[in-house]
């Protein structure tokens, strides 16, 4: 007959063992999961070419009207830049974040002036996460252009009209004077 020595079940090394498997377990699993993660990049700005374009837009010997800004990756860069209103138009997507920068002629036959719109392009697709990006992005944008009457966020290209700018730019910058003439009707 075969004889069993008794051993005591010592529980207190069970627990250690099993918090020690548990343990690895656990930290073997966060440390796949945190090499899987990736962290959002910051956005960064082309500080030179941006400048550059907001020079050109500012500049009266250039026939220059307007620039826009967009994201390549994560850097915001200038895209395009031109003299037609209807061309300026056309460079913003609902899919798209992206700044304008444009020069407009204000005043009447007295006073002419010229000022200067930034505007916020935050497409009707663009995810929320995206959209929120777009407040602290857009401080980058107001580091190099600084030169502006007006801002405005606009999501809908109806919204994009030069003669509401136009409006807009008179009614804050004090260049509606007339020739003087008052008509009685």
């Amino acid at each position: 007959m075969v004889q069993y020595k008794k051993t005591a079940f010592n529980l207190g090394t069970v627990n250690f063992w099993w918090k020690y498997f548990t343990d690895m377990l656990v930290d073997q699993m966060l440390t796949e999961h945190v090499r899987n993660f990736t962290v959002p990049k910051h956005t960064s700005i082309d500080a030179s070419a941006v400048k550059a374009a907001y020079e050109d837009v500012r500049s009266d010997s250039t026939d220059t009207k307007w620039a826009v800004l967009k994201y390549e990756g994560t850097t915001i860069i200038p895209a395009s830049k031109g003299t037609d209103f209807q061309d300026f138009k056309r460079q913003f997507g609902d899919n798209e974040r992206c700044y304008g920068y444009i020069r407009l002629q204000t005043g009447d036959e007295m006073s002419k002036r010229t000022k200067f719109i930034l505007i916020t392009w935050v497409g009707r697709n663009v995810g929320v996460m995206h959209r929120a990006k777009v407040t602290n992005d857009k401080s980058l944008v107001k580091e190099i252009i600084t030169g502006y009457a007006t801002e405005f966020q606009i999501e809908n290209s109806s919204e994009l009209d030069e003669t509401f700018f136009v409006e807009e730019l008179s009614k804050i910058g004090g260049t509606k004077y007339g020739t003087g003439v008052v008509e009685m009707s």
